[in-house]
């Protein structure tokens, strides 16, 4: 008896303290939410025509671009702050010394024909890069050249550098070939290739068909490939439509023939802000548009003149040269960094419009308007040049803006158009100007690396078109090219970004915008910051048209 006491006892206890757990536990929620699902088909309008689907042949075409990014991996692609991740890359390592590098390949990548990828895709695309069978430009090739790449096995190989090389892994960001569909056909004979309009790849789409109208390529199907090594896509088919101009995508949207448009320039972009279906995304682009000055002309001496150049900066109202010439798509440029890179220092001081500092500056430097004149002189000098710009409608507004600022402070410029072509090659080139007006593009690599532009070496022969020569600016670009340490690389641009600041070797006016239009039928749509056009589709994995009903619980929080 006294033992069956003991066990209805031992019950009540535990009852009571189930009962207790029930009562203090927090009553849960059922939520119906929706989610991504898979299915659907997106379609985009292009600007360009379609010419070879092969991503070493694609460097001149942007419309090819848009798509080999869908078809082809890399081993590497940049993140939105410009940092090399892992593609077809599994993993990677770099030696303490900087010049050897360790590549493993994803065992489970595939061709969209079903081979495996291996090390002699990747050794056979870099041979063709190397001697020559590419449209990349030919540092690129030269790189190539010095790169001594061994295979160690089918998914690892070993890359032997010359001398430490900080951005090297942004090189390895162009589209892998299949050794086993063009190794056996002549090199010189690629460009011509079946291959380039029946292409196989091993991104997140596999080609499927061209769209053939009047006997022209006028798009082409893309459909999602099961294969893929990462995350597979929502969406099932991509089509791309390709268009002369904006206007004439715009319209074909209008029309429901495409659901996207590739780009949206300034000329039609109050037209697309109307259109209630279409949802913009804007970005910057990897491309900063500046002044150039021609630090060495003995014709423009003032130039050497750092207060002068800030004073030129000063006189300059960009906010109303980018409304005016771009209808608003432009950054206020302040460094020659891009923004959202890993390496832009943001404790830069910007510079803003202040005409009348810009005057009193050029008055502290003996810059005096004579009586009766309205260009200033010292010691005889005018303060006068000429700038050159391209002869395109958006540089000539600019350019006519440029000129009416400079005058109400005192300074005469004879505009000039001429050709891109003729800009580069006779004036640049040959250092043969004194101020232009030119797009610097940084799209063929996301590296932050300004050594090519700035540095003293690249005064004669390379692209220091500004031939600015400055010990300490130089010694900062040395040291960050050679290390693979991403902080001091920071601090080293950073201490670079601070001299650009002060000394102004050029006047960097805006960094321009690139928008992009997509229905608003289609769900989840980011653009980062773009290293190249075609990285607004670094997030195309996660983009839905479909939608699924799920039914989760959820505990409410309890505010005290």
């Amino acid at each position: 008896m006294k033992r069956l006491r003991w066990q209805i006892l031992l019950i009540l206890i535990t009852f009571i303290a189930i009962t207790a757990l029930l009562v203090l536990q927090p009553p849960t929620t059922q939520v119906i939410v929706s989610q991504p699902s898979k299915g659907g088909s997106y379609s985009e309008a292009l600007i360009g025509q379609i010419s070879r689907l092969n991503p070493l042949l694609d460097w001149n075409n942007e419309t090819d671009r848009s798509i080999d990014r869908l078809l082809y991996s890399a081993l590497f692609r940049v993140d939105e702050r410009g940092i090399p991740q892992p593609d077809l890359a599994e993993s990677w390592g770099v030696s303490p010394e900087g010049n050897l590098y360790n590549v493993t390949l994803r065992a489970n990548a595939r061709w969209h024909d079903g081979t495996p990828i291996t090390s002699d895709d990747v050794l056979f695309t870099i041979d063709l890069i190397r001697n020559g069978f590419s449209l990349f430009p030919k540092d690129v090739q030269e790189l190539w050249q010095k790169v001594e790449v061994r295979k160690l096995d089918d998914h690892n190989l070993k890359f032997v550098l010359p001398e430490p090389f900080a951005p090297f892994l942004d090189y390895l960001s162009f589209g892998i070939l299949p050794r086993h569909l063009l190794g056996t056909i002549p090199p010189d004979q690629l460009a011509n290739a079946d291959f380039n309009l029946h292409p196989i790849g091993s991104g997140p789409f596999a080609f499927d068909r061209f769209i053939i109208e009047n006997d022209t390529i006028q798009g082409v199907v893309l459909k999602a490939f099961e294969g893929y090594y990462q995350s597979k896509p929502y969406l099932e088919e991509i089509s791309f439509r390709t268009y002369p101009d904006g206007r004439a995508a715009l319209q074909a949207f209008r029309n429901g023939t495409v659901m996207g448009i590739a780009s949206i320039p300034p000329d039609i972009l109050d037209e697309a802000l109307a259109e209630p279906g279409l949802a913009l995304y804007s970005t910057r682009l990897p491309q900063v548009t500046l002044v150039l000055l021609n630090l060495n002309n003995p014709e423009v001496p003032f130039f050497q003149n750092a207060a002068v150049r800030q004073a030129l900066l000063l006189a300059i109202n960009r906010e109303y040269l980018i409304q005016k010439a771009l209808k608003g798509q432009g950054i206020l440029a302040d460094s020659p960094i891009l923004p959202g890179s890993w390496a832009y220092y943001d404790g830069i001081e910007p510079i803003p419009y202040q005409p009348e500092e810009a005057e009193a500056i050029l008055r502290k430097e003996g810059y005096l308007l004579p009586s009766g004149e309205t260009v200033r002189a010292k010691e005889g000098q005018r303060l006068a040049f000429t700038l050159l710009y391209p002869d395109d409608a958006i540089h000539t507004e600019i350019a006519r803006l440029l000129v009416a600022d400079w005058q109400r402070v005192g300074i005469a410029v004879t505009p000039q158009a001429v050709t891109l072509e003729k800009l580069m090659a006779e004036h640049l080139t040959p250092r043969a100007y004194q101020a232009a007006l030119i797009d610097i593009n940084f799209s063929r690599t996301p590296d932050p690396d300004p050594y090519p532009f700035w540095h003293q070496s690249e005064a004669t022969g390379g692209q220091n078109y500004s031939q600015w020569d400055n010990r300490s600016a130089s010694e900062y670009l040395e040291q960050a090219r050679v290390t693979t340490d991403m902080g001091l690389r920071q601090r080293l641009y950073r201490n670079f970004q601070i001299i650009f600041q002060r000394e102004l070797p050029a006047l960097l006016l805006y960094y321009p915008v690139y928008t992009y239009g997509v229905s608003r039928q289609v769900q989840n749509v980011q653009i980062p910051p773009l290293y190249a056009p075609e990285d607004r589709f670094a997030f195309l994995l996660t983009w839905s048209m479909n939608t699924r009903r799920v039914l989760i619980e959820t505990t409410p929080t309890t505010i005290p």
